[in-house]
Protein backbone atom coordinates (compact mmCIF):
# COMPACT_ATOMS: atom_id res chain seq x y z
CA UNK A 1 0.00 0.00 0.00
CA UNK A 2 1.31 3.04 -0.48
CA UNK A 3 2.24 5.51 2.12
CA UNK A 4 0.03 8.72 2.79
CA UNK A 5 0.97 11.51 1.44
CA UNK A 6 2.89 14.17 3.70
CA UNK A 7 1.01 17.55 4.37
CA UNK A 8 1.89 20.91 5.34
CA UNK A 9 -1.32 23.47 5.92
CA UNK A 10 -1.15 26.86 6.40
CA UNK A 11 -3.85 28.92 8.00
CA UNK A 12 -5.65 28.21 10.97
CA UNK A 13 -8.90 30.28 10.52
CA UNK A 14 -12.26 29.42 10.49
CA UNK A 15 -11.88 26.76 7.07
CA UNK A 16 -8.04 26.69 7.38
CA UNK A 17 -8.96 24.61 10.83
CA UNK A 18 -11.35 22.82 9.37
CA UNK A 19 -9.11 21.70 6.37
CA UNK A 20 -6.08 20.68 8.73
CA UNK A 21 -8.97 18.66 11.36
CA UNK A 22 -10.58 16.77 8.52
CA UNK A 23 -6.62 15.75 7.04
CA UNK A 24 -5.59 15.10 10.25
CA UNK A 25 -8.29 12.91 11.20
CA UNK A 26 -10.41 12.40 8.18
CA UNK A 27 -8.52 11.52 4.82
CA UNK A 28 -7.21 8.68 5.33
CA UNK A 29 -4.53 9.01 2.25
CA UNK A 30 -3.18 12.05 3.75
CA UNK A 31 -0.78 12.91 6.84
CA UNK A 32 -0.94 16.69 8.53
CA UNK A 33 2.66 16.42 9.43
CA UNK A 34 3.46 20.81 9.19
CA UNK A 35 1.00 23.25 10.65
CA UNK A 36 1.84 27.20 9.67
CA UNK A 37 0.11 30.16 11.19
CA UNK A 38 0.69 33.32 12.21
CA UNK A 39 -1.10 33.32 15.42
CA UNK A 40 1.98 31.02 17.64
CA UNK A 41 -0.61 30.78 21.14
CA UNK A 42 -3.47 29.04 18.60
CA UNK A 43 -0.82 27.05 16.03
CA UNK A 44 0.93 25.97 19.21
CA UNK A 45 -2.49 24.86 21.12
CA UNK A 46 -3.28 22.83 17.59
CA UNK A 47 0.06 20.82 17.16
CA UNK A 48 -0.17 19.92 20.84
CA UNK A 49 -3.91 18.71 20.89
CA UNK A 50 -3.39 16.90 17.50
CA UNK A 51 0.24 15.72 18.05
CA UNK A 52 1.72 17.50 14.87
CA UNK A 53 5.12 17.16 14.23
CA UNK A 54 6.39 20.55 12.67
CA UNK A 55 5.13 24.01 13.48
CA UNK A 56 6.08 27.26 11.52
CA UNK A 57 5.15 31.16 11.84
CA UNK A 58 6.81 31.35 8.43
CA UNK A 59 5.40 29.97 5.56
CA UNK A 60 8.64 30.23 3.19
CA UNK A 61 10.56 27.82 6.14
CA UNK A 62 7.33 25.19 5.80
CA UNK A 63 8.02 24.74 1.87
CA UNK A 64 11.63 23.82 2.68
CA UNK A 65 10.56 20.69 5.16
CA UNK A 66 11.64 18.12 2.70
CA UNK A 67 9.51 15.19 4.63
CA UNK A 68 6.52 17.39 2.74
CA UNK A 69 4.82 16.36 -0.44
CA UNK A 70 2.00 18.90 -0.62
CA UNK A 71 0.63 22.04 0.62
CA UNK A 72 -2.63 23.10 1.71
CA UNK A 73 -3.16 27.08 1.42
CA UNK A 74 -5.80 28.60 3.05
CA UNK A 75 -4.31 31.98 3.86
CA UNK A 76 -5.45 35.30 3.73
CA UNK A 77 -6.11 35.43 -0.38
CA UNK A 78 -3.84 38.35 -1.42
CA UNK A 79 -1.00 35.58 -0.55
CA UNK A 80 -2.23 32.53 -2.90
CA UNK A 81 -0.79 33.27 -5.96
CA UNK A 82 3.08 33.70 -3.87
CA UNK A 83 2.48 30.95 -1.85
CA UNK A 84 1.13 28.88 -4.71
CA UNK A 85 4.37 29.82 -7.21
CA UNK A 86 7.16 29.36 -3.87
CA UNK A 87 5.49 25.76 -3.11
CA UNK A 88 5.41 24.24 -6.71
CA UNK A 89 8.52 25.69 -7.18
CA UNK A 90 9.80 23.79 -3.88
CA UNK A 91 8.60 21.00 -5.76
CA UNK A 92 4.73 20.05 -3.48
CA UNK A 93 1.33 19.25 -4.96
CA UNK A 94 -0.68 22.12 -4.22
CA UNK A 95 -4.41 22.87 -2.85
CA UNK A 96 -5.39 26.55 -2.73
CA UNK A 97 -8.50 28.24 -1.13
CA UNK A 98 -10.65 30.14 -3.41
CA UNK A 99 -10.06 32.80 -4.63
CA UNK A 100 -6.86 32.16 -6.83
CA UNK A 101 -6.02 35.74 -6.94
CA UNK A 102 -7.47 39.21 -5.92
CA UNK A 103 -6.87 40.26 -9.09
CA UNK A 104 -6.81 38.52 -12.74
CA UNK A 105 -2.74 39.84 -13.13
CA UNK A 106 -2.52 37.65 -9.62
CA UNK A 107 -4.01 34.88 -11.72
CA UNK A 108 -1.74 35.16 -14.17
CA UNK A 109 1.18 34.87 -12.04
CA UNK A 110 0.04 31.52 -10.37
CA UNK A 111 -1.30 30.22 -14.42
CA UNK A 112 2.76 30.33 -14.99
CA UNK A 113 4.08 29.19 -11.80
CA UNK A 114 1.57 25.70 -12.86
CA UNK A 115 2.76 25.85 -16.16
CA UNK A 116 6.23 25.95 -15.56
CA UNK A 117 5.41 22.40 -13.05
CA UNK A 118 3.35 20.22 -14.98
CA UNK A 119 4.57 16.92 -13.04
CA UNK A 120 2.67 18.58 -10.32
CA UNK A 121 -0.98 18.27 -8.77
CA UNK A 122 -2.21 22.12 -8.97
CA UNK A 123 -6.14 22.34 -7.63
CA UNK A 124 -8.67 25.45 -6.16
CA UNK A 125 -11.17 24.94 -3.80
CA UNK A 126 -14.23 25.21 -5.57
CA UNK A 127 -16.41 22.39 -2.91
CA UNK A 128 -19.36 23.04 -4.34
CA UNK A 129 -18.15 20.94 -7.26
CA UNK A 130 -17.58 18.07 -4.56
CA UNK A 131 -20.91 18.49 -3.14
CA UNK A 132 -23.11 15.31 -4.08
CA UNK A 133 -26.37 17.53 -4.89
CA UNK A 134 -24.83 19.56 -7.16
CA UNK A 135 -23.13 16.71 -8.86
CA UNK A 136 -25.43 14.90 -9.12
CA UNK A 137 -27.83 17.89 -10.82
CA UNK A 138 -24.97 18.16 -12.72
CA UNK A 139 -24.93 14.81 -14.48
CA UNK A 140 -28.84 15.49 -15.08
CA UNK A 141 -27.92 18.75 -17.02
CA UNK A 142 -25.26 16.49 -19.12
CA UNK A 143 -27.29 13.76 -20.12
CA UNK A 144 -29.89 16.19 -21.10
CA UNK A 145 -32.76 15.19 -18.33
CA UNK A 146 -33.68 18.72 -18.79
CA UNK A 147 -33.87 19.96 -21.97
CA UNK A 148 -31.96 23.05 -23.04
CA UNK A 149 -31.24 25.18 -20.06
CA UNK A 150 -32.84 28.56 -19.80
CA UNK A 151 -31.81 30.05 -16.25
CA UNK A 152 -29.48 29.63 -13.99
CA UNK A 153 -30.39 31.27 -10.59
CA UNK A 154 -27.74 30.98 -7.63
CA UNK A 155 -27.94 32.85 -4.15
CA UNK A 156 -25.15 32.86 -1.02
CA UNK A 157 -26.82 34.38 1.96
CA UNK A 158 -24.67 34.94 4.67
CA UNK A 159 -26.58 35.62 8.37
CA UNK A 160 -26.84 38.56 9.79
CA UNK A 161 -25.19 37.32 13.31
CA UNK A 162 -21.71 37.05 11.29
CA UNK A 163 -22.03 40.87 9.98
CA UNK A 164 -19.20 42.11 12.18
CA UNK A 165 -16.44 39.87 10.82
CA UNK A 166 -17.61 40.21 6.86
CA UNK A 167 -17.26 44.44 7.66
CA UNK A 168 -13.87 43.81 9.49
CA UNK A 169 -12.53 41.92 6.40
CA UNK A 170 -14.32 44.67 3.85
CA UNK A 171 -11.48 46.46 2.84
CA UNK A 172 -9.54 42.97 1.99
CA UNK A 173 -12.03 40.81 0.34
CA UNK A 174 -12.05 42.48 -3.05
CA UNK A 175 -15.50 43.07 -2.59
CA UNK A 176 -18.99 40.99 -2.57
CA UNK A 177 -18.37 38.89 -6.43
CA UNK A 178 -15.48 38.20 -5.84
CA UNK A 179 -15.29 37.09 -1.94
CA UNK A 180 -19.18 34.91 -2.21
CA UNK A 181 -20.63 35.32 -5.56
CA UNK A 182 -17.25 33.44 -6.98
CA UNK A 183 -18.62 30.24 -5.98
CA UNK A 184 -22.02 30.47 -8.18
CA UNK A 185 -19.80 31.99 -10.70
CA UNK A 186 -17.94 28.53 -11.26
CA UNK A 187 -21.31 26.40 -10.29
CA UNK A 188 -22.69 28.19 -13.92
CA UNK A 189 -19.54 28.03 -15.58
CA UNK A 190 -19.53 24.35 -14.86
CA UNK A 191 -23.16 23.49 -15.38
CA UNK A 192 -23.76 25.66 -18.09
CA UNK A 193 -20.28 24.86 -19.66
CA UNK A 194 -20.38 28.15 -21.14
CA UNK A 195 -19.04 31.56 -20.74
CA UNK A 196 -21.07 35.38 -20.38
CA UNK A 197 -21.08 37.71 -23.24
CA UNK A 198 -23.14 40.27 -21.50
CA UNK A 199 -23.12 41.10 -17.75
CA UNK A 200 -25.14 43.52 -15.44
CA UNK A 201 -25.18 44.07 -12.15
CA UNK A 202 -26.62 46.04 -9.49
CA UNK A 203 -27.15 46.28 -5.29
CA UNK A 204 -26.42 48.53 -2.61
CA UNK A 205 -26.26 49.16 1.28
CA UNK A 206 -29.22 48.05 3.05
CA UNK A 207 -28.62 47.39 6.07
CA UNK A 208 -24.69 48.69 6.62
CA UNK A 209 -23.17 51.60 5.09
CA UNK A 210 -19.59 50.59 6.27
CA UNK A 211 -19.36 48.58 2.74
CA UNK A 212 -19.76 51.46 0.68
CA UNK A 213 -16.61 52.96 0.99
CA UNK A 214 -14.79 50.08 -0.01
CA UNK A 215 -17.43 50.54 -3.54
CA UNK A 216 -19.11 47.68 -2.32
CA UNK A 217 -22.81 46.67 -0.69
CA UNK A 218 -24.27 43.92 1.61
CA UNK A 219 -26.59 42.76 -1.03
CA UNK A 220 -25.47 42.97 -4.68
CA UNK A 221 -26.97 40.94 -7.90
CA UNK A 222 -25.72 39.96 -11.53
CA UNK A 223 -27.78 39.71 -14.89
CA UNK A 224 -25.70 37.60 -17.53
CA UNK A 225 -26.39 36.15 -20.84
CA UNK A 226 -24.47 33.36 -21.34
CA UNK A 227 -23.38 32.55 -24.79
CA UNK A 228 -25.15 29.70 -25.12
CA UNK A 229 -27.82 32.06 -24.34
CA UNK A 230 -28.73 30.65 -20.75
CA UNK A 231 -29.69 33.17 -18.21
CA UNK A 232 -27.48 33.12 -15.74
CA UNK A 233 -29.16 35.40 -12.22
CA UNK A 234 -26.86 35.70 -9.11
CA UNK A 235 -27.34 37.27 -5.95
CA UNK A 236 -24.95 37.26 -2.98
CA UNK A 237 -26.20 38.71 0.74
CA UNK A 238 -24.78 39.29 3.91
CA UNK A 239 -27.58 40.38 5.96
CA UNK A 240 -29.69 37.07 6.16
CA UNK A 241 -31.71 36.75 9.49
CA UNK A 242 -32.47 33.06 9.08
CA UNK A 243 -28.78 31.99 8.85
CA UNK A 244 -26.78 30.26 6.10
CA UNK A 245 -28.46 29.97 2.71
CA UNK A 246 -27.22 28.85 -0.78
CA UNK A 247 -30.03 27.78 -2.46
CA UNK A 248 -29.26 27.10 -6.60
CA UNK A 249 -31.82 26.33 -9.17
CA UNK A 250 -31.70 25.46 -13.00
CA UNK A 251 -34.65 25.71 -15.16
CA UNK A 252 -34.63 23.90 -17.82
CA UNK A 253 -37.05 23.38 -21.27
CA UNK A 254 -37.63 19.82 -19.91
CA UNK A 255 -37.69 20.13 -15.86
CA UNK A 256 -36.51 22.36 -13.14
CA UNK A 257 -33.83 21.41 -10.41
CA UNK A 258 -33.47 23.22 -7.34
CA UNK A 259 -30.99 22.57 -4.72
CA UNK A 260 -31.16 23.60 -1.13
CA UNK A 261 -34.47 25.75 -1.92
CA UNK A 262 -34.71 25.33 1.59
CA UNK A 263 -31.59 25.91 3.68
CA UNK A 264 -32.63 23.22 6.03
CA UNK A 265 -30.12 22.03 8.93
CA UNK A 266 -31.36 18.42 9.14
CA UNK A 267 -34.37 16.52 8.15
CA UNK A 268 -35.85 17.42 11.46
CA UNK A 269 -39.41 19.14 12.34
CA UNK A 270 -39.76 21.06 15.39
CA UNK A 271 -43.64 21.68 16.78
CA UNK A 272 -43.64 24.12 18.94
CA UNK A 273 -45.15 27.38 20.62
CA UNK A 274 -44.01 28.90 17.25
CA UNK A 275 -45.55 26.30 14.99
CA UNK A 276 -43.84 23.90 12.95
CA UNK A 277 -40.35 24.96 11.81
CA UNK A 278 -37.13 23.57 10.02
CA UNK A 279 -33.92 24.68 11.69
CA UNK A 280 -31.22 26.19 9.00
CA UNK A 281 -27.64 25.40 8.62
CA UNK A 282 -25.89 28.66 10.10
CA UNK A 283 -21.96 28.52 8.23
CA UNK A 284 -19.95 27.18 5.21
CA UNK A 285 -18.89 24.76 7.39
CA UNK A 286 -22.10 23.07 8.27
CA UNK A 287 -24.27 23.21 4.87
CA UNK A 288 -20.66 21.96 2.97
CA UNK A 289 -19.25 19.50 5.72
CA UNK A 290 -18.73 16.57 2.89
CA UNK A 291 -17.73 18.84 -0.09
CA UNK A 292 -14.56 19.96 2.02
CA UNK A 293 -14.10 16.19 2.77
CA UNK A 294 -14.76 15.06 -0.79
CA UNK A 295 -12.52 17.86 -2.79
CA UNK A 296 -9.21 16.55 -0.10
CA UNK A 297 -9.78 13.31 -1.29
CA UNK A 298 -9.67 14.08 -4.51
CA UNK A 299 -6.74 15.95 -4.37
CA UNK A 300 -4.72 13.36 -2.76
CA UNK A 301 -6.41 10.84 -5.35
CA UNK A 302 -4.60 12.76 -8.02
CA UNK A 303 -1.16 13.03 -6.47
CA UNK A 304 -1.11 8.75 -5.94
CA UNK A 305 -2.66 8.71 -9.28
CA UNK A 306 -0.58 11.03 -11.29
CA UNK A 307 -3.66 12.79 -12.75
CA UNK A 308 -5.19 16.20 -12.57
CA UNK A 309 -8.25 17.05 -11.02
CA UNK A 310 -11.19 18.26 -13.09
CA UNK A 311 -11.18 22.28 -11.46
CA UNK A 312 -7.94 23.85 -13.12
CA UNK A 313 -5.95 27.31 -12.72
CA UNK A 314 -7.45 28.48 -15.30
CA UNK A 315 -11.06 27.92 -13.64
CA UNK A 316 -9.62 30.46 -10.92
CA UNK A 317 -8.71 32.86 -13.52
CA UNK A 318 -12.12 32.84 -15.29
CA UNK A 319 -14.02 33.13 -12.28
CA UNK A 320 -11.99 36.24 -10.93
CA UNK A 321 -11.85 37.59 -14.58
CA UNK A 322 -16.22 37.62 -14.43
CA UNK A 323 -16.28 38.34 -10.50
CA UNK A 324 -14.07 41.81 -11.46
CA UNK A 325 -16.56 42.41 -14.48
CA UNK A 326 -19.52 42.08 -12.06
CA UNK A 327 -17.69 44.44 -9.40
CA UNK A 328 -17.15 46.69 -12.67
CA UNK A 329 -20.75 46.68 -13.78
CA UNK A 330 -22.02 47.24 -10.39
CA UNK A 331 -20.07 50.50 -9.79
CA UNK A 332 -20.98 51.71 -13.52
CA UNK A 333 -24.30 50.39 -13.42
CA UNK A 334 -23.44 49.88 -17.39
CA UNK A 335 -23.64 47.05 -19.36
CA UNK A 336 -20.66 44.92 -19.81
CA UNK A 337 -19.58 42.61 -22.34
CA UNK A 338 -16.60 40.85 -21.65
Amino acid sequence: MMEKIKIGAIGLGRLGYQHAENIAFKIPGAELIALCDKNEEKLNETVKAWGIPYSYTDYDEMIKNEELDAVVITSPSALHTTQIANALEAGLHVFSEKPLGTSVEECKVAEAAVEKYPDLVFMLGFMRRYDPSYAYAREKIKNGEIGKVVLFRGYSQDPESCIEGAIAYAGHSGGQFIDMAVHDIDLARWMLDSEPKTIHAIGGCYAHEEFGKYKDGDNVSALMQMENDAMVFLFAGRTAPHGYNVETEIVGTKATLRIASVPQKNMVEILDEHGVRRECSQDFLERFEQAYIEEINEFISCIRENRKPEVTVYDGTKTTEIAYQCKQAFETNELIRP
